[in-house]
Protein backbone atom coordinates (compact mmCIF):
# COMPACT_ATOMS: atom_id res chain seq x y z
CA UNK A 1 0.00 0.00 0.00
CA UNK A 2 2.79 2.41 0.84
CA UNK A 3 4.25 1.72 -2.73
CA UNK A 4 1.19 2.46 -4.04
CA UNK A 5 0.84 5.66 -2.56
CA UNK A 6 4.65 6.81 -3.24
CA UNK A 7 4.09 6.24 -7.19
CA UNK A 8 0.61 8.43 -7.14
CA UNK A 9 2.95 10.43 -5.16
CA UNK A 10 5.38 10.99 -8.25
CA UNK A 11 2.70 10.54 -10.79
CA UNK A 12 0.95 14.10 -8.87
CA UNK A 13 3.96 15.84 -8.41
CA UNK A 14 4.97 15.15 -12.38
CA UNK A 15 1.64 16.25 -13.67
CA UNK A 16 1.47 19.09 -11.12
CA UNK A 17 5.02 19.71 -13.12
CA UNK A 18 4.29 20.04 -15.97
CA UNK A 19 0.42 22.13 -15.70
CA UNK A 20 3.25 24.82 -13.82
CA UNK A 21 5.56 24.27 -17.25
CA UNK A 22 2.30 24.56 -19.30
CA UNK A 23 1.09 27.75 -17.57
CA UNK A 24 4.81 29.29 -17.43
CA UNK A 25 5.44 28.77 -21.45
CA UNK A 26 1.62 29.96 -22.31
CA UNK A 27 2.65 33.47 -20.11
CA UNK A 28 5.90 33.97 -22.12
CA UNK A 29 4.16 33.51 -24.91
CA UNK A 30 1.32 36.24 -24.10
CA UNK A 31 4.28 38.28 -22.89
CA UNK A 32 6.96 37.78 -25.72
CA UNK A 33 4.41 37.39 -28.87
CA UNK A 34 2.23 39.98 -28.84
CA UNK A 35 -0.75 40.45 -32.02
CA UNK A 36 0.37 43.44 -33.69
CA UNK A 37 -2.58 43.48 -36.19
CA UNK A 38 -6.13 42.67 -36.14
CA UNK A 39 -7.31 39.90 -38.32
CA UNK A 40 -10.24 40.07 -39.81
CA UNK A 41 -12.10 36.95 -41.55
CA UNK A 42 -11.48 37.04 -45.21
CA UNK A 43 -9.67 39.91 -45.59
CA UNK A 44 -5.69 41.05 -45.42
CA UNK A 45 -4.78 41.66 -42.08
CA UNK A 46 -5.87 45.98 -40.87
CA UNK A 47 -3.08 48.14 -39.64
CA UNK A 48 -4.10 49.50 -36.12
CA UNK A 49 -4.26 52.99 -35.98
CA UNK A 50 -3.56 54.31 -33.03
CA UNK A 51 -3.84 58.15 -31.08
CA UNK A 52 -1.47 58.53 -28.50
CA UNK A 53 -1.92 61.47 -25.96
CA UNK A 54 -0.11 62.03 -22.69
CA UNK A 55 -1.86 62.76 -19.23
CA UNK A 56 1.24 63.02 -17.50
CA UNK A 57 1.97 66.23 -17.30
CA UNK A 58 6.15 64.92 -18.00
CA UNK A 59 7.13 66.85 -21.55
CA UNK A 60 8.23 64.27 -24.48
CA UNK A 61 6.95 60.93 -23.31
CA UNK A 62 4.21 61.09 -25.75
CA UNK A 63 6.36 60.96 -28.35
CA UNK A 64 8.87 58.36 -27.02
CA UNK A 65 6.02 56.06 -26.71
CA UNK A 66 4.69 57.32 -30.17
CA UNK A 67 7.91 55.97 -31.39
CA UNK A 68 7.77 52.60 -29.79
CA UNK A 69 4.19 51.80 -31.39
CA UNK A 70 5.99 52.62 -34.73
CA UNK A 71 8.92 50.00 -33.88
CA UNK A 72 6.09 47.54 -32.92
CA UNK A 73 4.03 48.09 -36.61
CA UNK A 74 1.45 50.05 -35.28
CA UNK A 75 0.37 53.29 -37.38
CA UNK A 76 0.25 55.97 -35.06
CA UNK A 77 -2.21 58.62 -36.18
CA UNK A 78 -1.97 61.30 -33.27
CA UNK A 79 0.26 62.10 -30.52
CA UNK A 80 -0.83 65.09 -28.05
CA UNK A 81 -1.56 66.07 -24.75
CA UNK A 82 -4.89 64.38 -23.11
CA UNK A 83 -7.52 66.76 -21.71
CA UNK A 84 -5.51 66.63 -18.25
CA UNK A 85 -2.03 65.97 -16.60
CA UNK A 86 -3.43 64.35 -13.60
CA UNK A 87 -4.23 60.56 -15.02
CA UNK A 88 -2.91 58.36 -12.15
CA UNK A 89 -2.80 55.08 -14.50
CA UNK A 90 -1.90 54.45 -18.29
CA UNK A 91 -5.00 53.69 -20.10
CA UNK A 92 -5.71 52.12 -23.66
CA UNK A 93 -9.42 52.74 -24.97
CA UNK A 94 -11.16 50.81 -27.40
CA UNK A 95 -12.87 53.02 -30.09
CA UNK A 96 -14.11 50.66 -32.13
CA UNK A 97 -17.04 48.05 -30.79
CA UNK A 98 -14.60 44.88 -31.39
CA UNK A 99 -11.70 45.47 -28.54
CA UNK A 100 -9.58 43.50 -30.22
CA UNK A 101 -7.18 46.38 -31.42
CA UNK A 102 -7.09 47.63 -28.04
CA UNK A 103 -6.12 44.08 -25.92
CA UNK A 104 -3.45 43.79 -28.99
CA UNK A 105 -2.07 47.38 -28.35
CA UNK A 106 -2.30 46.71 -24.61
CA UNK A 107 -0.55 43.19 -24.68
CA UNK A 108 2.36 44.99 -26.66
CA UNK A 109 2.72 48.14 -23.79
CA UNK A 110 3.02 45.09 -20.98
CA UNK A 111 -0.93 45.42 -19.84
CA UNK A 112 -2.14 48.42 -19.09
CA UNK A 113 -6.06 48.00 -18.54
CA UNK A 114 -8.46 48.79 -21.39
CA UNK A 115 -11.63 50.42 -21.46
CA UNK A 116 -14.22 50.57 -24.12
CA UNK A 117 -15.64 54.44 -25.10
CA UNK A 118 -16.58 53.87 -28.89
CA UNK A 119 -16.98 57.49 -30.57
CA UNK A 120 -17.02 55.92 -34.17
CA UNK A 121 -13.54 57.84 -34.50
CA UNK A 122 -12.51 57.83 -38.60
CA UNK A 123 -8.92 58.83 -36.98
CA UNK A 124 -7.71 55.99 -34.71
CA UNK A 125 -9.12 52.72 -33.92
CA UNK A 126 -7.14 52.95 -30.00
CA UNK A 127 -6.12 55.53 -28.04
CA UNK A 128 -3.36 55.23 -25.37
CA UNK A 129 -3.46 58.02 -22.75
CA UNK A 130 -0.44 57.92 -20.75
CA UNK A 131 -0.54 58.22 -17.32
CA UNK A 132 1.99 58.82 -13.82
CA UNK A 133 2.76 55.26 -13.94
CA UNK A 134 4.27 55.14 -17.68
CA UNK A 135 7.60 53.78 -16.05
CA UNK A 136 5.28 50.18 -15.51
CA UNK A 137 5.05 50.20 -19.46
CA UNK A 138 6.96 47.68 -21.51
CA UNK A 139 8.59 50.39 -24.08
CA UNK A 140 11.59 48.17 -25.06
CA UNK A 141 11.21 46.08 -28.07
Amino acid sequence: MAGRSRSWGRAGTALLALLVAALLLSWVWAQFAPSRVREVEGAAPVTIRVEVLNGSGEGGVAGRLASYLREGGYHVVAVGNADRTDYFATLVVARDEDPAAALAVARYLGGPPVIRQTLGSDQADVTVVLGSDRSRLRLNP
